[in-house]
C-alpha cells in the first residue's frame, strides 16, 4: 500500500500508446513493490483525441484528461511531465515542462537531431540548478542481468574491453505489407531502425564498458521504400487501407565503431529478421574474460572468466534472480523470472528516488546528448559510402 504521509509526486503523461501504457503500467505498479520516499499520483494523461483519451485514461489509471499537452504542463497538481510521443515533439515538450519548474521523464531516443538534444541538455542544466530532474528513458538499462554485466565489467573482472558486439533484431516490418506508422516518417521519428532499435543498443553498449563510442563506419538500408498506409493502429502493429505512402527512414544500420578505451564494436539493428521478435543481443570480450547477454533470454547472463582452468572453463550461465541481485529484492522468490515491464518499474524508482534525493539518475539527457551524437555520426558516414565519421566528444553540459 502507498503511504499516505510521504510527499506527494504529481505525475502527467502525455501520450498512451504503447510507451505510454508500459511508462503507466509502471507507475502504478512501483509504490507498491518498493519504498519509495515519494508517493506518486497519476494525476493526468494527454492526448489529441478526446474520447480516446479518456478511455485510455480509465483503463491505464489516470485520474485525469488534458486534450492540450501545454494545459498538462501549466497544472500545479502536476510536478513531473512524463514524455511519451513521437521524437518530433521532444525538444519543445521537455524544454517547455523543465523551465516552467516540472521535472521530466523523456522516451529515447532523446530528440530527433542533435540541435534538439543540445537544447534539451542545456535546458535540463539549466533546471538542475533550481532542483528539479530530467531523465531519459533507455530502460533496458534496467533489466538486472544488465545491471549484472555493468558491475563485473567494473570491477575489472574482464579486463580491458577488446570487443563489444551489439545488435538488436526485430520482424515486425520484415512484410512489405505490413503499413506505415509514425515511425516510418523520418520528420516524426528522425531515422528509422537506427534511432528506434540502435539507439538502445549503443547506451547498452557504453553503459556496460563505461566507455563511449568515439567514431564509426556505417551503412543504412531502406529495403521497402512504399508502403500501405494505416487504416488503424495499435501498438507497432496496424490494419492496412487501399492508400499508399512512401518510407523516409532506414529499415536497417550496421556499422563498426571504435570505443573511447581502443577497443572495435559492431552494431546492427533491423526490423527486417524474421523470426526475432525482440532479440537485443550483447556480447563484450575483454582481456580477462567476457559478459553475453540476449533480451530473448533476459533473466541470464552469461560470463567467461579466463583464469579458470583449462579443464573447467566455460561460460557460466547465472541466473539473475536473487535478491542480491538489482531490483530483484523486492519481486519475487529466486528462480521467478521478470519480464519487459518491469525495467520500466525500475526506471520509476530510480526516478522517483533521484527526485527525493535531489540527485538526477541516469542516463541524464546528457546521456541521451552523447547517443544522438552517435546516431548523427552513423547517418553522416553512411551518406559519404561509409567513410570514417568521428563522434563529436566535446563534453556536453550536464545535469550530475
Amino acid at each position: 500500500m502507498v503511504h499516505d504521509a510521504l510527499p506527494r509526486l504529481g505525475v502527467g503523461m502525455i501520450g498512451y500508446a504503447f510507451m505510454g501504457k508500459a511508462h503507466s503500467q509502471a507507475w502504478r505498479t512501483a509504490p507498491r513493490f518498493f519504498a519509495l520516499p515519494m508517493r506518486p499520483e497519476m494525476t493526468a494523461l494527454a492526448g489529441r483525441n478526446e474520447s480516446a483519451a479518456r478511455a485510455a485514461a480509465q483503463t491505464l489509471g489516470w485520474e485525469g484528461v488534458e486534450t492540450d499537452w501545454h494545459r498538462l504542463i501549466e497544472r500545479e497538481d502536476v510536478d513531473l511531465v512524463d514524455i511519451c510521443s513521437p521524437g518530433d515533439t521532444h525538444a519543445e515538450m521537455a524544454i517547455t515542462a523543465l523551465e516552467a519548474g516540472k521535472h521530466v521523464l523523456c522516451e529515447k531516443p532523446l530528440a530527433n537531431s542533435v540541435a534538439e538534444a543540445e537544447s534539451m541538455a542545456a535546458a535540463a542544466a539549466q533546471a538542475a540548478t533550481r532542483g528539479q530532474v530530467a531523465m531519459v528513458g533507455f530502460t533496458y538499462r534496467r533489466v538486472p542481468a544488465i545491471q549484472l554485466a555493468r558491475q563485473l565489467v567494473a570491477d575489472g573482472r574482464i579486463g580491458r574491453v577488446h570487443h563489444v558486439r551489439a545488435q538488436y533484431l526485430q520482424d515486425w516490418l520484415a512484410d512489405p505489407a505490413a503499413p506505415l506508422s509514425w515511425r516510418l516518417d523520418k520528420q516524426k521519428a528522425g531515422s528509422g531502425a537506427l534511432g528506434d532499435i540502435g539507439a538502445h543498443i549503443i547506451d547498452l553498449a557504453q553503459f556496460i564498458t563505461g566507455e563511449s563510442v568515439t567514431g564509426v563506419s556505417a551503412i543504412l538500408e531502406t529495403f521497402v521504400h512504399e508502403r500501405p498506409v494505416a487504416a488503424e493502429f495499435s501498438g507497432l502493429h496496424g490494419t492496412a487501407g487501399s492508400a499508399r505512402g512512401p518510407v523516409t527512414v532506414d529499415d536497417a544500420a550496421i556499422f563498426v565503431g571504435r570505443m573511447s578505451g581502443g577497443g572495435l564494436a559492431s552494431f546492427e539493428a533491423t526490423r527486417f529478421a524474421w523470426g526475432r521478435k525482440n532479440a537485443i543481443r550483447i556480447e563484450i570480450n575483454g582481456s580477462r574474460g567476457s559478459v553475453a547477454f540476449d533480451f530473448e533470454d533476459m533473466n541470464v547472463l552469461h560470463f567467461y572468466d579466463a583464469a579458470d582452468p583449462a579443464a573447467e572453463a566455460g561460460f557460466r550461465r547465472i541466473v539473475v534472480t536473487d535478491p542480491a541481485h538489482a531490483y530483484i529484492a523486492s519481486w519475487w522468490p529466486a528462480g521467478h523470472g521478470l519480464g519487459y515491464e518491469h525495467a520500466f518499474t525500475h526506471q520509476v524508482v530510480d526516478l522517483v528516488r533521484g527526485i527525493a534525493a535531489h540527485e538526477n539518475p541516469s542516463p541524464t539527457f546528457a546521456d541521451g546528448l552523447q547517443v544522438q551524437r552517435v546516431l548523427a555520426a552513423v547517418e553522416a558516414s553512411s551518406a559519404v559510402d561509409s567513410a570514417w565519421t568521428a563522434v563529436d566528444q566535446r563534453q556536453p553540459v550536464t545535469t550530475r
